[in-house]
């Protein structure tokens, strides 16, 4: 007779835990094609990847994340920027990326560089071990946003800086692109705070790039 009563219980002690994990808003499905695409001739120029990295204070002796780092083109970069005596994070949720990153890095010799195959919730980065972070048109594939970047606390060191480069879509998330807007919002409820805003990773002003830091 106290079975319903008790499935029912259950159900209301497992209802945070199951709303916690459903999606937050539309996404784009996360790339899983040819990791080449990423290579393109230029694309350092473009968007001016050591003024990002200047600006995410990515120095000699630095650890860095590259989340959703997909062919590993910004990872080497970083790579090569923070020197033997730092360590970049290659983290991806495609197995694929992560093998081809393995490779790459032993193809280049880059010792520094240590790949993490994460989850669509959790990009399992070690505790207490990020100065900067940089997510590369990756935001608008995240499901869970909120959830994602609550978590990536733990892994950030004081003053930790957290890039975000993405393109003005239509709002949702839908067409590769997520209103900056979005991004704003979903960072504040995940405990981080807006430092600095450019726009001059693409030459029609598109693409945005915020830095966050956590809230003290």
């Amino acid at each position: 007779m106290r079975l319903p009563w008790l499935l029912t219980a259950a159900l209301l002690l497992a209802a945070p835990a199951m709303a916690q994990q459903q999606p937050q808003r539309p996404t784009s499905t996360p790339y899983s094609g040819d990791l080449n695409i990423f290579e393109y001739p230029g694309r350092d120029h473009k968007l001016q990847i050591n003024r990002v990295m200047d600006l995410l204070h990515i120095r000699p002796g630095k650890n860095v994340a590259d989340l959703g780092a997909g062919s590993g083109w910004f990872t080497v970069r970083a790579a090569r920027r923070v020197t033997p005596s730092g360590t970049v994070f290659a983290e991806d949720i495609n197995p694929e990326a992560i093998r081809y990153i393995d490779q790459r890095a032993q193809k280049e010799r880059l010792p520094n560089v240590k790949t993490i195959l994460g989850t669509p919730d959790d990009p399992k980065l070690p505790p207490a071990s990020i100065d900067a972070l940089l997510m590369l048109k990756v935001y608008h594939e995240i499901a869970n946003p909120i959830l994602v970047m609550q978590r990536l606390h733990a892994s950030l060191r004081p003053g930790a800086r957290m890039g975000i480069i993405d393109r003005n879509g239509n709002g949702s998330g839908t067409d590769h692109g997520l209103n900056h807007a979005v991004v704003l919002k979903e960072m504040d409820q995940a405990g981080y705070r807006l430092i600095a805003t450019y726009d001059f990773t693409k030459a029609d002003g598109q693409d945005y790039f915020l830095i966050f830091t956590a809230k003290s």
